[in-house]
């Protein structure tokens, strides 16, 4: 008798989750999930994220935000497979590629990084960032002469802080 109680309190939790959890539409746990990030609540915005992929899938914009949320806890490899689920969608966006790379130099996973922020300056050759990134990563594999090209390839485009990056690596 209390296995049947136990059964049916589960059932009813479970359709009652159920029906909460589709009473609201992918757009308004996404928009939750924006106030929660406002509020700096990053690990709620990770949950609602994650019912609004669970409602569309195919809501890449979701799987972006839970995936910069993933990088301010920490949780790099997660925000990775996001990032490659939105990659595997949109090869052509640089975006996800751009913190993609950074989540892989954070892990030190330097090929990995050097061939997103590549594939960010074949998709935009004018990307700053993806300069003075490549340039981290091109130290990191120990080639100093390369991260310094880049970093003085965007000073040349006007990036402030890549003049920072020079001094601070004492490039010449």
């Amino acid at each position: 008798m209390k296995k049947l109680f136990f059964i049916t309190l589960s059932v009813i939790f479970f359709v009652g989750f159920s029906n909460s959890l589709y009473s609201q539409t992918a757009e308004d746990y996404y928009k939750q999930g924006e106030a929660k990030e406002k509020q700096k609540n990053w690990a709620e915005a990770v949950l609602e994220y994650n019912k609004a992929i669970l409602l569309n899938p195919e809501m890449w914009s979701s799987y972006v935000k839970r995936a910069f949320c993933y990088g301010l806890l920490e949780e790099y490899q997660k925000a990775i497979d996001d990032y490659s689920v939105v990659i595997e969608a949109r090869p052509d966006e640089f975006f996800s590629y751009q913190s993609r790379g950074s989540a892989h130099y954070k892990l030190g996973h330097y090929q990995e990084a050097l061939n997103d922020f590549n594939k960010v300056l074949e998709l935009d050759p004018k990307n700053q960032e993806a300069y003075n990134n490549r340039g981290f990563v091109k130290k990191a594999l120990g080639d100093k002469k390369g991260a310094c090209k880049d970093w003085f390839t965007s000073k040349r485009m006007g990036n402030e802080e890549a003049i920072i990056i020079i001094n601070n690596n004492n490039c010449r």
